[in-house]
């Protein structure tokens, strides 16, 4: 492998970064976490390790440097299911994936439209293909009503004038903060 990581990452490692640009930004904040974007890695090919997204304007595979590339500061974290997955499990996992592709990104967050995110990607492969609920969904009224920080101003805007607040959505905050998680590398900040 040319890259050279400072651990070895496995299919269904979960790969947390952090987008700089306003809407991630503001997600961060009202997450209360340092990370608003995720993605799922798939394997290795070639020279470096690939990583399945959801991203504007449609999921897909990316290698894992170019992945990094666009987190802020090019930090980054890989957290693993305690304990690994076995070989049938990522096996699974990877079974999940190509149904996931080409989707267009969804801005709104709605969990329940067909359309993706980052978030509501690698919650549905983990769930789907392990039966393992890696995060929580949530309305946006839990996630803001629970955050004095959110700049509900900027919601609105977002929303054109009014908060789904009834709409459930899925963090990349709640699956960093999974207990059933284990840290495998963290960049330094």
């Amino acid at each position: 492998m040319k890259n050279n990581y400072p651990a070895v990452f496995g299919t269904g490692d979960i790969v947390f970064t952090c987008i700089g640009a306003s809407l991630f930004r503001e997600v961060s904040t009202a997450s209360r976490c340092w990370c608003n974007h995720v993605g799922i890695i798939t394997g290795y090919h070639g020279d470096d390790y690939q990583v399945a997204e959801s991203r504007i304007p449609l999921s897909g595979i990316t290698t894992l440097s170019a992945f990094i590339q666009r987190s802020a500061g090019q930090r980054y974290a890989v957290r693993r299911l305690q304990g690994g997955l076995t070989v049938e499990q990522k096996l699974a996992v990877m079974q999940q994936v190509p149904t996931r592709l080409h989707k267009l990104y969804h801005t709104g967050f709605d969990y329940e439209c067909s359309r993706q995110f980052c978030s509501k990607f690698v919650f549905d492969i983990y769930r789907d293909a392990l039966g393992v609920q890696v995060g929580s969904v949530e309305t946006f009224g839990q996630l803001l009503k629970n955050n004095p920080g959110a700049d509900l101003l900027f919601w609105r805007f977002w929303f054109l004038g009014a908060i789904p607040w009834d709409r459930k959505t899925v963090t990349p905050a709640s699956l960093w903060q999974h207990p059933g998680l284990e840290g495998i590398y963290d960049s330094p900040r």
